[in-house]
């Protein structure tokens, strides 16, 4: 089972999720989607809190009253941690979580420790926590399926862009041949002008030419 939370830190709204034991944490790490951003307490055993980031957000600049409302989260959901002050949380995204066949259940490190951000936490903050538990819904998840689902959703977007590129190459393509061929009909035009203005000049008569001369 997956708990499910709702932070109104950020508008719109965001979700935060997290397994329920460090079962569901081993599927957490295994699907975790790209826009993931994965929050445990430093040093510490805690729950698994994964954060879903809203299109435009990146995970190095995540609004600060959202990184709060995660870390306290994490947080409140850590036997020891819950009961200290001063704890850092650790986060990172989900990509970045690196499990090897030697590792205990729920244990994971990091492919590249440099994607690795730390908040301090100075104590719970009960309002806080009381709010994120009044959204908490707890639901099975076809994990598999829900990847599946993703990546189709995520080919028709990636289809569609391409379309909409292909298009707006064409229409761009057309323009600028429309832009070549007038100018091309202004220079003719141009060129007929001065042909009509020659042929305005009065000509002289082998008569008239003779007198010049004389």
């Amino acid at each position: 089972m997956v708990l499910f939370f709702t932070s109104n830190a950020h508008n719109p709204p965001v979700t935060t999720y997290m397994g329920k034991d460090k079962f569901e944490n081993e599927d957490l790490i295994k699907f975790a989607w790209p826009q993931d951003v994965w929050f445990h307490v430093d040093k510490l055993s805690s729950a698994h809190v994964y954060l879903r980031m809203p299109e435009g957000m990146t995970w190095d600049a995540i609004p600060e009253p959202l990184l709060v409302d995660c870390s306290q989260l994490v947080k409140a959901n850590s036997i020891e941690g819950n009961k200290k002050d001063n704890i850092s949380i650790i986060y990172t995204p989900g990509d970045n979580l690196k499990k090897t066949g030697d590792m205990a259940i729920g244990q994971v490190s990091f492919h590249n420790d440099k994607r690795v951000k730390r908040v301090h936490v100075p104590k719970r903050e009960n309002p806080i926590v009381n709010r994120l538990n009044k959204t908490k819904q707890e639901r099975q998840v076809d994990h598999e399926a829900e990847r599946i689902e993703r990546v189709k959703q995520e080919g028709a977007v990636r289809r569609a862009a391409a379309a909409a590129k292909k298009k707006a190459d064409a229409e761009l393509a057309r323009q600028r041949e429309a832009e070549k061929a007038a100018r091309s009909y202004d220079s003719l035009f141009n060129g007929a002008e001065e042909e009509d203005e020659d042929e305005d000049v009065p000509r002289k008569s082998v008569r008239e030419m003779e007198e010049d001369f004389m």
